[in-house]
């Protein structure tokens, strides 16, 4: 058995920051462990969006973990060297109807009252950012500071310095068994190989609560599916990240209480409530674009009737994509929890037990801070007082 200090289980972007941010700020023996490959979930298959306002004159856990996330994206790029397509293109947010543009002018007027970097603009305006789009709306919502960059790439940048700092990874490695011993060790049994380590850091997504059983514990972390589709290759027609407010209008309108599903979904009892939409291109000309949210399982099944009405809404922003073929297309599953908020800290019921999960939807962009807070907890022991939502002792299963 191969003793460490910390184990991480979770190549994707939060636990592969958090191995990274360990092994710069200690020298404790870390591990990396994922049962695939770096980045191989939700982490690898997103769009790539990267979102911020700024910290504002009163910053929250939101602003930390964004504008966090962005200035270490940043630094990666530029600083360290890695060329992650990192890009600060800045964002555009479409409104489509009256009703939608009272309600993010409300938005956007508390939004800079905190100082926070967004701005209410006309369709004209958008058109001199995204030359194609359509200027026949009721407007765009444009944010300067959003940014985009690789997923996968990203991920693995992440997972690199981490071992250059002198952590370990394994790839293809499923843990099977988790087992908390008397000397309050915790044992990590793969296939293959068994593990030791003082403290465990669990950051698998969507499949936390999965692992979290062997413990007797039950993460309360819903797999949603999302979906995305991609062009082929083609010439820079689209250069900032995209966007629609549709999805935040009718989830302000419409009542989705339901215990059994976590806020924001596109669709409750497998009826479409809303259309959710994002994507942009990529350095190497693909369009790529998704945005449905629904609570199936672990159903990897495509919707095509769900990717062929997210392609309909982006070609209702930008025409010509009406005009395009779908190359593509893949489903992944993101980690929300059960109250739509962050799961990051230490599980009260166990000793040197952490979890970072719930990132929903914007668990890329969000990610590296999020690896950051939890390495920062273990080397401390201490949760910040901009965690407060975040913590894991909200859920009464957990202490």
């Amino acid at each position: 058995m191969t003793n460490f200090d910390v184990i991480i289980v979770g190549a994707g972007i939060a636990g592969s920051s958090a191995a990274f941010h360990l092994a710069e700020n200690s020298s404790l023996k870390i591990l990396l462990i994922d049962k695939n490959n770096v980045s191989s979930g939700a982490s690898g298959l997103n769009a790539g969006h990267i979102s911020s306002t700024g910290l504002g004159n009163n910053p929250d856990m939101q602003s930390y973990l964004t504008h966090g996330s962005l200035e270490i994206f940043k630094s990666f790029q530029i600083d360290r060297g890695y060329d992650i397509e990192f890009r600060q293109s800045g964002s555009l947010s479409v409104i489509q109807t009256e009703e939608q543009y009272k309600f993010n002018l409300t938005n956007v007027l508390s939004l800079k009252s905190k100082d926070l970097n967004v701005d209410l603009i006309s369709a004209k305006q958008a058109k001199s950012i995204e030359p194609d789009i359509n200027d026949n709306m009721e407007g765009y919502i444009y944010y300067p500071l959003r940014a985009q960059a690789d997923p996968v790439k990203s991920t693995n940048a992440f997972a690199k310095e981490a071992i250059k700092l002198g952590a370990k990874l394994k790839t293809n490695e499923e843990v099977t068994n988790i087992l908390y011993k008397n000397d309050n060790t915790y044992e990590v049994i793969t296939k293959n190989n068994q593990y030791s380590s003082n403290k465990l850091i669990i950051a698998t997504g969507a499949w936390s609560n999965k692992l979290f059983q062997s413990l007797e514990l039950d993460i309360p972390i819903i797999p949603v599916r999302g979906q995305m589709w991609s062009s082929k290759s083609l010439p820079p027609s689209i250069f900032t990240a995209i966007s629609a407010t549709q999805s935040s209008y009718d989830w302000s309108i419409k009542n989705t209480d339901d215990e059994n599903n976590p806020p924001d979904l596109t669709h409750i009892k497998g009826e479409r409530i809303t259309r959710h939409l994002y994507g942009r291109q990529r350095k190497n000309g693909e369009i790529i674009f998704g945005g449905d949210r629904e609570n199936v399982g672990f159903t990897d099944k495509l919707d095509f009737n769900g990717i062929e009405s997210n392609k309909n809404h982006v070609s209702e922003l930008f025409p010509f994509i009406s005009r395009i073929e779908i190359d593509r297309a893949w489903s992944g599953f993101m980690p929300f929890s059960i109250d739509g908020k962050p799961i990051i800290g230490k599980i009260p019921r166990y000793k040197n037990l952490y979890i970072v999960s719930g990132l929903a939807s914007s668990g890329f962009g969000r990610g590296p801070m999020a690896g950051k807070y939890i390495s920062e907890i273990v080397l401390t022991d201490h949760s910040p007082n901009i965690l407060k939502d975040a913590e894991p002792s909200r859920f009464d299963q957990l202490n």
